[in-house]
């Protein structure tokens, strides 16, 4: 049995990719990039990028569209969450309300995509104008803080927005090393038990030798970094939810009808039409889920920052999709993975810590972005022509 390097390489591009950069700036930063602290930040600061990304991978999903009104929606529903708490009304409330919103946000721009027949690049443009203006509105131009301890700590923010450690350890969190044990085993088994259905159904798996490497691979890498995160506070509350939103959308995608029916769309949209699939309704599911993980990335935005002001969310659009396209997702549709925008997202978020500590200049980062984005845009056009 013989390891075909050229199709591993091909296949985990990205992978390797990510690698490469966390060694380049492991050196650069004198080795602070990996520090304990450095790497909770890394998943505090960027998660609004995973849940947006789960979102704007759908509506990638469709055929290549993107939505470029989240970032504005973002900060006008975290805005409309931070003044309804201002009120002294209850955070449930105030959740309850940015989540319904974001549904409603959604539904408004789904319905003229899919019904109505707007490009989606016009739509959600129009969209990122009309909720910027209208975050202003809400927050009448200033900051609006927020200071209700259970909802900066159930989301991310504050000092005390981590898992407590049940079993007391000193200097390592004992309940976040045992979390990260625990999932190990978890995807462990699951993996063990999908080949033997896979093998049992009569479908072809492939050596299984090439699973136990991906298998020591991934588990590795998960026990360090919660072997990481435990040398800090532990898991932050917003890894939580990170977790979650990848989970659902990682089932989502491999396990359900709309799953299937939003890479048919993206495949081959009169194909899926003549099936019998209403394509109108797939395009309005993906950009009602968009509006959701926008109001649950406004939460989380203005949780990490314990206010809320009208500048929030400048620029996060092209950070979901710039992570879902580094990720793999193609740009003409049909193709993409929870798995790949999470190293996307992750890529995204070494560049941005990585270039801070180094302290180089905000506008040559977004050079630098702009340039990983071209590249792996360019590597999917190239890939497409060679399978065509």
């Amino acid at each position: 049995m013989s390891i075909n390097i050229k199709d591993v390489l091909k296949k985990y591009t990205m992978v390797f990719a990510l690698i490469a950069v966390i060694i380049f700036f492991q050196l650069m930063t004198g080795g602070k990039m990996l520090l304990p602290q450095n790497v909770n930040n890394l998943i505090s600061q960027n998660a609004y990028v995973f849940v947006l990304a789960a979102g704007m991978l759908l509506c990638i999903l469709t055929g290549g569209n993107i939505d470029l009104a989240c970032g504005s929606v973002v900060c006008f529903l975290g805005g409309i969450g931070a003044v309804v708490m201002s009120k002294d009304i209850n955070w449930v409330v105030a959740v309850i309300i940015m989540l319904i919103g974001g549904i409603l946000v959604g539904a408004w721009q789904g319905y003229w995509i899919a019904y109505v027949k707007v490009p989606p690049f016009i739509a959600t443009l129009a969209g990122m104008y009309a909720f910027r203006g209208l975050s202003n509105f809400v927050l009448n131009g200033y900051s609006v803080g927020i200071d209700d301890a259970v909802f900066l700590n159930v989301f991310g923010g504050g000092a005390d927005c981590y898992v407590p450690d049940i079993f007391g350890g000193q200097g390592l969190n004992l309940t976040c090393l045992l979390a990260g044990i625990i999932l190990v085993v978890i995807y462990v088994l699951v993996v063990i038990k999908n080949r033997m259905s896979a093998i049992k159904a009569g479908y072809d798996v492939g050596p299984f030798y090439s699973e136990i490497i991906k298998m020591v691979i991934i588990s590795v890498a998960v026990i360090w970094f919660f072997l990481k995160l435990s040398s800090y506070k532990g898991i932050p509350t917003s890894l939580i939810w990170i977790g979650v939103v990848l989970l659902a959308y990682a089932y989502i995608t491999a396990n359900t009808t709309m799953g299937r029916y939003l890479y048919a769309v993206g495949g081959n949209e009169k194909a899926t039409n003549l099936s019998g699939i209403d394509s109108r309704k797939v395009y309005f599911f993906a950009y009602v889920n968009m509006g959701l993980m926008s109001g649950l990335a406004g939460i989380l935005t203005v949780a990490r920052a314990t206010h809320a002001e009208p500048t929030f969310g400048q620029g996060y659009e092209m950070d979901a999709i710039a992570a879902c396209f580094i990720g793999g997702a193609s740009a003409y549709g049909g193709e993409g993975n929870v798995f790949g925008i999470v190293i996307g997202a992750l890529l995204m978020g070494v560049i941005n810590m990585g270039m801070s500590i180094i302290g180089v200049e905000a506008n040559y980062q977004k050079v630098v972005k702009g340039i990983v984005v071209l590249v792996a845009i360019i590597f999917d056009v190239v890939s497409s022509k060679k399978k065509k």
